[in-house]
């Protein structure tokens, strides 16, 4: 039994010829991943929180708690990025 290794799952997985080599090019220009699987594991958590937001939005949309409209909203976020 080995105490403090997380053993992570391996899976094989088939990708286009582009995405393979968009994999490849990005682990080599921008050097912050030792290897494809480290950034194929970086997307995954991105989308996973892209989705949990996603979903917050929605249950948020849903409670009838704001009153802006999508469009106000719009507006007032683009103010606050120009700050």
């Amino acid at each position: 039994m080995s105490i403090g290794v997380n053993v992570m799952p391996r899976q094989s997985i088939t990708l286009t010829e582009k995405n393979d080599a968009w994999l490849k090019s990005h682990v080599d220009d921008t050097r912050e991943y030792a290897n494809k699987s480290e950034l194929v594991n970086d997307l995954i958590r991105r989308a996973r929180r892209a989705e949990e937001i996603n979903q917050k939005l929605v249950s948020a949309e849903r409670s009838g708690f704001i009153e802006q409209s999508p469009e106000d909203m719009l507006k007032e976020f683009k103010a606050e990025l120009k700050r």
